[in-house]
């Protein structure tokens, strides 16, 4: 059974590349279209920085590796949670009740059903030359422990995140509609989560730790590689429990789904 299902998600996975690749000029334009949008957005902040100095005690540098944490997280997570960030439209156009009618477990199907490759490419290789560029002027020593930290921070911030549109596919069930919700939780949240949230009024920062978690996603790893003074003013442990935070809350917003499914009424389409 477990080979049959790994063997299915090879098959959706090189499925959904063929249909977002098919075109491959179209693809390349529209991943780097991605990528200078966002690429953009850096550069303003950039050259608006340079007058500045610094912010909150962070320099450039170390501003723009907090960006490059939320960028590759943001694009790996798109590639296995797409589904879930544009579940409301599948469950309004009838796709999910084909789901329903499958022999496959439900979340299995929105997730290996689709995959944003574009926005996966875009935002995934800003944050990859942005951590490249940043890491080696922020003074980061490169040993096995460092990496490992890394890798596993990395994972957490994509469970994290993952978590958030999980919860949100599940209110759709319950309310169809939750742009508006995504844009408050999510996107929002998340453009905070570009700077440092010492700087922010303490609501800000309570809200970006203990309800949209976005700063175990890049901040608090942040700290633990860059040790800014700033940090005093939170627990030592914050720095360390990215990963029990991405699967804690990732079990929570599974488990209510499966609560959720129980509730499901079709759109009629």
């Amino acid at each position: 059974m477990k080979s049959d299902t790994l063997h299915v998600m090879a098959v959706y996975t090189k499925t959904i590349m063929k249909a977002w690749f098919q075109y491959r000029t179209d693809a390349l334009l529209s991943s780097l279209t991605v990528f200078f949008r966002e690429a953009t957005g850096i550069i303003v902040i950039y050259f608006t920085l340079l007058k500045f100095g610094n912010l909150g005690g962070w320099n450039i540098y170390e501003l723009l590796f907090l960006f490059s944490l939320l960028f590759l997280t943001y694009g790996i997570m798109i590639i296995f949670f797409t589904g879930l960030r544009d579940f409301g439209k599948t469950v309004r156009n009838g796709g999910f009740d084909r789901f329903i009618l499958r022999p496959r477990g439900l979340l299995f199907q929105v997730i290996f059903t689709n995959a944003d490759w574009f926005a996966a490419v875009g935002h995934g290789g800003l944050g990859v030359a942005l951590f490249i560029i940043t890491a080696g002027e922020v003074g980061i020593e490169w040993n096995l422990r460092n990496i490992v930290y890394c890798i596993f921070t990395v994972i957490g911030g994509v469970l994290i995140q993952g978590a958030i549109f999980l919860l949100l596919a599940a209110l759709n069930i319950y309310l169809f509609e939750t742009n508006s919700l995504k844009e408050l939780f999510y996107w929002n949240m998340r453009k905070f989560a570009g700077y440092p949230i010492s700087i922010f009024h303490k609501v800000i920062q309570i809200c970006m730790i203990y309800v949209v978690p976005f700063a175990f996603v890049n901040y608090f790893p942040a700290q633990y590689l860059l040790r800014k003074p700033d940090m005093a003013q939170y627990p030592a442990v914050y720095m360390y429990i990215t990963p029990i935070i991405g699967i804690t809350l990732y079990m929570l917003a599974y488990g209510f789904w499966k609560y959720s499914l129980r509730f499901y009424k079709s759109s009629g389409n």
